[in-house]
């Protein structure tokens, strides 16, 4: 896609749309699916993202579930690098590598296959959306438990209000949102 083509940041974030009192009262909730079913929602981002990562030495690119999926597994085979997941617990076949993380009330777990990153390799993580940081953290600590090295965290979107770079930035490690609010 050439440039003329693609969606520009400010277009992005117009389609993006808040959902008011989702999932609870008080919440406003940044619905990514208009943007993605836009004609040029997908391939714009990708090729956003392709300008950031094409001369990065990235090994492999992980997606966390399950939007993660969405902007990682395209950015992958744009690069022409692996892609790896990262799930909830249960849902990967053979033997893996769990972490569990905080939530506000309770606690959530994630989890990867132990036998998919080898010691030293670059990892570029993404997802769809920062909010407080603790799922990425926890990929953090899997990526980094399989001998990885994160290179950099990647959003959609980043709630700032939330705080969660703050916490990621504790981890030594680049953070990039394409949308920041």
């Amino acid at each position: 896609m050439n440039s003329t083509e693609c969606l520009s940041i400010k277009d992005l974030t117009d389609l993006i749309r808040e959902v008011p009192d989702f999932p609870k009262p008080g919440i406003g909730f940044k619905d990514i699916m208009p943007l993605l079913r836009h004609k040029r929602g997908i391939s714009s981002i990708i090729d956003h993202l392709i300008g950031r990562y094409q001369n990065k030495q990235i090994d492999q690119i992980i997606g966390i579930e399950s939007r993660g999926f969405i902007i990682g597994a395209p950015l992958a085979s744009a690069l022409k690098i692996p892609f790896n997941v990262i799930r909830k617990p249960g849902k990967l076949p053979s033997k893996v590598e769990k972490q569990e993380y905080a939530l506000e009330y309770g606690s959530d777990a994630i989890e990867i296959q132990s036998d998919s990153i080898s010691s030293g390799m670059k990892i570029l993580i993404v997802d769809d959306v920062l909010a407080t940081g603790g799922t990425a953290c926890a990929a953090y600590e899997l990526v980094t438990k399989l001998g990885g090295s994160v290179l950099e965290f990647c959003f959609l979107a980043e709630l700032g209000f939330l705080n969660g770079k703050d916490k990621l930035s504790t981890l030594q490690t680049k953070v990039f949102s394409l949308i920041k609010y």
